[in-house]
């Protein structure tokens, strides 16, 4: 009989990468999440991780098993949606994934007030990158994610997960005290050309959204910084370093060195609740949206 928390783990691994990373999203440490898998191989009789350099690889009988692990955890939400909706009261574990700026200006309020309304839930949030989640969602690793989309870059939605809108984010240019466009009502786009920028990395939403629409105004950007972080963004263009393009949530007060201009047309980003369709129909789920969508302020 196979143990279906050794097979979470397994499928944990298959989804997150490595041991230390399918821990973090379990809730285990990566000691106990090796043994429920080596406690899996003994059972099976089979080698399901390899190592790789200082990783590790699934074999292929390990992503067969994976495969059927999915099917089973979705055969467990199923039966537990059923539990926790005839009760009517949000309960268990919810696991969410939120990006950056959610998990500084939005989830503390939501946190807090899931656990004052509903004792029996019990949610945990990660902090993931948006496109990430969306693919954490749909493969059974997290039950829901809070992610946005640009107006240029829409957020897909795999077949099998829901969403809903939170609500709109908007943007400002923020630049240094003194520069130029400081004080002015507005600025458009096609204003920037020869601007140094500060933005997020590569590969990375926001930063592929900043590139696009310079790009479509005639305008190509001179990125001169990175930062992942929205606050080191904001304290580089205080120094002087260059302007950039950041979101209202969870931005916080800008330091005396920065200002905030009006970008006409206004970027705005829409952020979104999603969970799979099997999990719809979870109390916790609903209470959660509710949550979300009760405490944003845009």
């Amino acid at each position: 009989m196979l143990d279906l928390a050794r097979l979470r783990a397994l499928h944990a691994v298959s989804v997150h990468g490595t041991v230390g990373a399918a821990a973090t999203a379990l809730g285990y440490t990566p000691s106990a999440v090796s043994q429920q898998i080596a406690k899996l191989e003994r059972e099976t009789r089979t080698t399901l991780l390899e190592r790789r350099g200082r990783g590790v690889a699934l074999t292929d009988e390990a992503l067969r098993l994976v495969e059927t692990a999915g099917q089973l955890m979705s055969l467990v939400e199923r039966a537990e949606t059923d539990l926790e909706e005839r009760r009517g009261v949000p309960a268990g574990r919810l696991a969410i994934a939120a990006f950056a700026s959610a998990a500084r200006g939005l989830m503390p309020r939501v946190l807090a007030d899931l656990a004052e309304r509903h004792p029996a839930l019990d949610a945990r949030m990660s902090e993931v990158d948006p496109h990430l989640s969306v693919d954490l969602v749909a493969k059974g690793a997290v039950d829901l994610a809070v992610a946005h989309d640009w107006d240029i870059a829409p957020l897909p939605a795999p077949p099998g997960v829901e969403q809903a809108v939170i609500g709109d984010d908007l943007c400002d240019l923020v630049v240094p005290v003194g520069h130029r466009l400081a004080g002015r009502p507005a600025v458009r786009r096609e204003e920037l050309r020869g601007e140094r920028w500060i933005a997020q990395p590569p590969g990375l939403v926001c930063h592929d959204w900043l590139v696009r629409t310079l790009r479509e105004a005639g305008c190509e950007p001179d990125i001169a910084h990175t930062a992942e972080e929205n606050p080191t963004l904001v304290a580089l263009v205080a120094a002087g370093l260059g302007i950039a393009l950041i979101p209202r949530l969870g931005r916080g007060p800008l330091p005396e060195g920065a200002v905030t201009v009006r970008l006409d047309p206004l970027p705005v980003r829409r952020l979104y609740a999603l969970w799979r369709t099997g999990a719809a129909r979870r109390p916790a789920i609903t209470a959660t949206v509710h949550s979300l969508r009760s405490h944003w302020t845009p």
